[in-house]
């Protein structure tokens, strides 16, 4: 079974809202997400519907079937491999990449990406952190904690960010705050719960809660 773009990339949204299919989404969801009239979605639900890759259940809302998340991974896994390729051998910084990558995750070659997968040297985790789904569909997760739940003196590494935004992601390396970075929690603010941290031992930044709320740390 084939899927349009426009369809995977309805199942991709609906696979990150419903939590990796944990959980039902409503239509108003998929509108938000998708910017998007409720009518437009309630077409797209009805084609997804009889391809048997959703279900929707009146009053409980819609889930995605066991089909129609491996269709969502793949695409996932697509485009994250497209990122890392994007910086790594065509040299585009992290926050150009994401919307060469949403064109490039419609081609429908398995072959081009068994071999982008190998090329790249089997990456587990793109650009920004997420991980990578494997050609079955796993994804390895790690834990992490958001930079703002850490306490005073608490350290990690920043392995992830929430908010891929071209815009967040040139603050970041604006401020020296990358994927990588050793951080350490120097002040923690009451009133606004904004920080204070020490990045690599040597640089001191000091980030609202709005920003740090949006980084992800292993916690070391």
């Amino acid at each position: 079974m084939d899927l349009t773009s426009t369809e995977e990339n309805y199942l991709k949204a609906i696979y990150h809202l419903s939590d990796g299919g944990k959980k039902s989404v409503s239509t108003n969801d998929i509108a938000a997400e998708m910017k998007t009239k409720a009518a437009s979605v309630s077409d797209m639900l009805r084609k997804l519907g009889e391809k048997e890759v959703i279900e929707y259940r009146k009053y409980y809302g819609l889930q995605i079937t066991d089909s129609g998340k491996r269709f969502a991974l793949q695409t996932i896994r697509k485009h994250r491999l497209w990122e890392v390729f994007l910086v790594e051998k065509l040299n585009f910084a992290w926050d150009e990449v994401h919307e060469v990558a949403e064109q490039l995750e419609h081609i429908h070659s398995p072959l081009l990406i068994q071999r982008l997968d190998s090329y790249l040297n089997y990456p587990k985790f793109d650009p920004h952190g997420d991980p990578i789904p494997d050609e079955f569909g796993d994804v390895r997760a790690r834990p992490r904690v958001q930079l703002n739940e850490m306490e005073v003196d608490q350290t990690g590494q920043i392995v992830a960010v929430k908010d891929s935004s071209a815009a967040f992601l040139r603050y970041l390396d604006k401020v020296g705050a990358y994927i990588g970075a050793r951080i350490k929690v120097l002040d923690k603010v009451e009133f606004d719960g904004s920080l204070e941290i020490l990045v690599d031992q040597k640089k001191t930044l000091f980030m609202s809660k709005d920003v740090s709320c949006n980084i992800l740390v292993l916690q070391s």
